[in-house]
């Protein structure tokens, strides 16, 4: 045996992050929209207010921990609540503000939240189901009124009164184990109700610092950060906790943030750095396009979640944005993530094989190691770009197991010793480049063969006239299943865009050797809209279930 060094003199702890900004940034501005308008102030104000808070959970008698649960949009308060329930050893639990009643009451029994922070906006979402959640004993307004709105909630809090009483100083423990978990979060599954995965301190410590990295979102002290990931999912994909350990700048916006709201803050804010889904940024490009909206602050955008279309990365490439994809799941958040970039050796190749290549999910960053591998033989494929696989996932800051959830946890982490299941299916070329080739429940199997959904969609996106496209499964006596396309036209193009120019447009990528035959679509609908998931991503379950509600093939039916 080697030898063992002693414990380190500091563990990674939540706390350490806001002590730093305030030491070494405290002025730099961290701005919010707000009910009733615009909210800024600065790292120094972030720490008092969060040991305000902390006091007054210690009031509410919050322990270490307790799991505490918010319901809530991207605020400067929802930051603060990250900070000071982790940092006195307590639990933040942000639930999806998304989800259906059934799976919210599911999640806050299960979870035995001890206190709600609920957005002023959202309270009708919980009084519906307030009779169903006895483990939540208070309630806590977040709103920037002076007093607190009429509701059925009891016992209920005005959050700026609680803030306001509590003591501008708080002794912020020291004795916290870094594998100590600090955040909860709830992942939607192929079956049953989502379940739940903690991050520990050294986790979210880790991944912030993998977010400076070069090539993931390099993240600095001069940036400004627009956070358009929901704070309910994957912790923001850790990106408050990033932007503070650097001292960058943070713009938050509010509630019900449309494109149009976005693009005014890329501007009015000079952000240097945004996240989000591909389909945010694409409806971003869709309103500078119409609006003339000036963004040209951006300098680099994180994007994931979703394969990103060829068009987004062309025109973010026109832009001279860096775009940066990558790919994670749930368990993972960003840092322990695949990224995706133009290296130096492929940068004299044709633009269009460029923006190919970047549309793959990428590889590894260099926290996390992945691998992918024959479902039956557990081998690894081939590095060729054909062999398709199971993606596998390890990382020293990923965390073993789902909360109080046995039987899911043998699925996903003991199906492969020592690895999570990702639960995708990809391929990996000769660079080492994994690309998606489907969600598990999404792969279309028409007669024996294999259609990617993904595939697909990003080939109808590139046609002119479409914003967005979603392909899925519909049934078929013959064939079993058979490719089905809803598709948005772009603004410009609503009322002029038809079935039969998509299928136009898709046998002409036949006869160009693009697409097999059996590829194109059974059914296309040009809809005003694609239903998305809370994260933005195509929520696919509920197109299914209008071809799929008489079939006797149920799993068509359950979440991707």
């Amino acid at each position: 045996m080697g030898v063992i060094l002693t414990k380190p003199l500091m563990p990674f702890m939540i706390k350490s992050i806001l002590e730093r900004a305030k030491l070494y940034f405290p002025n730099t501005e961290i701005f919010s929209l707000d009910y009733s308008g615009e909210h800024r102030y600065n790292y120094a104000g972030l720490y008092e207010r969060t040991c305000r808070l902390a006091n007054a959970l210690s009031d509410l008698g919050i322990k270490r921990g307790d799991i505490v649960g918010t319901f809530a949009w991207n605020t400067h308060r929802h930051l603060e609540l990250y900070f000071a329930l982790p940092s006195m050893g307590s639990i933040i639990h942000t639930l999806n503000i998304y989800l259906f009643k059934e799976q919210l009451v599911y999640i806050l029994n299960h979870a035995e939240d001890k206190i709600l922070f609920v957005d002023e906006d959202l309270i009708p979402a919980i009084e519906a189901l307030k009779d169903e959640i006895p483990k939540v004993k208070a309630y806590v307004i977040l709103t920037d009124k002076s007093s607190l709105p009429e509701t059925t909630l009891t016992p209920v809090y005005h959050y700026e009164e609680l803030v306001a009483k509590g003591a501008p100083d708080y002794k912020f423990p020291e004795d916290i184990d870094e594998r100590e978990a600090c955040f909860l979060v709830y992942s939607s599954g192929t079956t049953g109700m989502p379940k739940g995965y903690f991050y520990s301190h050294r986790s979210l410590y880790l991944y912030s610092l993998t977010i400076c990295f070069a090539d993931a979102a390099a993240l600095k002290a001069e940036d400004s950060v627009l956070m358009i990931v929901p704070m309910f999912h994957a912790a923001a994909w850790a990106f408050p906790y990033a932007a503070t350990l650097t001292g960058a700048k943070q713009v938050y916006p509010g509630i019900h943030p449309s494109t149009k709201i976005l693009c005014e803050l890329i501007e009015s804010e000079r952000v240097t750095v945004g996240n989000g889904v591909p389909t945010i940024w694409l409806g971003i490009l869709n309103e500078v396009s119409s609006s003339g909206a000036d963004i040209s602050s951006l300098q680099r955008v994180a994007t994931g979640a979703s394969p990103v279309p060829a068009v987004l990365a062309e025109e973010l490439d026109r832009m001279g944005v860096t775009i940066m994809h990558h790919y994670g799941i749930t368990e993972t958040t960003y840092g322990d993530t695949t990224y995706s970039k133009i290296r130096d050796f492929m940068k004299s190749w044709p633009k269009e094989k460029q923006y190919e290549q970047l549309a793959k999910q990428g590889i590894p960053l260099p926290l996390a190691q992945m691998q992918v591998v024959n479902p039956i033989t557990g081998t690894e494929v081939k590095w060729d770009g054909k062999e398709p696989g199971a993606i596998l996932w390890r990382s020293p800051a990923l965390n073993y197991g789902y909360f109080k959830d046995e039987e899911r946890t043998r699925e996903v982490f003991d199906k492969y010793p020592g690895f999570i299941d990702s639960q995708d299916l990809g391929t990996v070329d000769e660079y080492g480049y994994v690309k998606i080739v489907d969600r598990a429940k999404d792969l279309i199997k028409s007669g024996g063969e294999w259609i990617s959904s993904v595939d697909l969609e990003n080939m109808i996106m590139g046609h002119e006239k479409v914003l967005e496209a979603a392909v899925f499964a519909v049934p078929h006596p013959k064939w079993d299943e058979r490719p089905g396309a809803w598709v948005v036209p772009k603004p410009e193009f609503k009322g002029k865009l038809t079935k039969q120019e998509i299928l136009d447009y898709l046998t002409k990528k036949l006869e160009e050797g693009k697409i097999a035959k059996f590829w194109i679509p059974d059914i296309i609908e040009i809809v005003e809209r694609i239903p998305k998931t809370g994260t933005g991503k195509f929520d696919k379950k509920v197109i299914r279930k209008k071809y799929w509600k008489s079939s006797k093939r149920q799993d068509k039916l359950v979440d991707s």
